[in-house]
């Protein structure tokens, strides 16, 4: 994967790339050589200091929903691609109750955003973020039929659940508010239930490997 440009300002970049270097050394496939060459100086800046007040939002927060958000809102338009056209009913069934899970979550994020009081535009627009359905992505999949489509779906979800995870628990464990940590350790919990379902899919051992 080429190296990711991100032309947030410099808080906001830093933040991306200390979640995305938090990949790279959880050993996570896939991770970009930016996020991999996050200073660790830089990683230690993130982590809010001691009795940091629960409403401070610090740089991995900020990088973390402005990230997170993104996220969603691009799985959505797969997983209701999904809904629809999965050849499989299970995998039908499976995208209809994701999506609706990943709506919910975008709610929160949303609430979130306005809270930290950051914009709802999509700072990464146009960006090949690890785990980001991109229009590529989408494209491939309208064009896409049958069991060729389904385990393309299949592929692309099991890489956003797990990407969007390892991010989420960065924010655990370096996050400087209360309320963030807590909508991130909630995240984890549905993207592990998520994924052990995925892996129970028709076709899903084919398909992921």
């Amino acid at each position: 994967m080429n190296p990711i440009a991100l032309p947030l300002p410099p808080l906001h970049r830093a933040a991306v790339l200390v979640l995305l270097g938090a990949l790279a050394l959880g050993g996570t496939a896939g991770c970009s050589p930016a996020a991999e060459s996050a200073p660790r100086t830089a990683q230690a800046r993130e982590s809010p200091p001691a009795g940091t007040p629960a409403s401070t939002s610090t740089a991995t927060d900020v990088g973390w929903v402005q990230l997170m958000t993104p996220m969603n809102q691009q799985a959505v338009k797969l997983l209701a691609l999904a809904a629809e056209r999965a050849a499989e009913p299970r995998v039908r069934d499976f995208a209809v109750r994701l999506r609706t899970g990943q709506e919910a979550e975008l709610v929160r994020l949303r609430s979130l955003l306005t809270r930290m009081g950051l914009p709802g535009t999509d700072v990464h627009a146009g960006h090949d973020m690890p785990g980001m359905v991109t229009v590529r992505d989408l494209d491939a999949a309208r064009a896409a039929e049958g069991p060729a489509f389904d385990r393309l779906v299949l592929v692309q979800i099991r890489d956003h659940l797990r990407q969007s995870a390892q991010v989420s628990r960065s924010e655990i464990t370096s996050g400087g508010r209360a309320d963030a940590r807590e909508l991130a350790a909630a995240l984890v919990t549905a993207r592990e239930t998520s994924l052990a379902e995925l892996e129970r899919l028709p076709d899903a051992v084919r398909a992921l490997g």
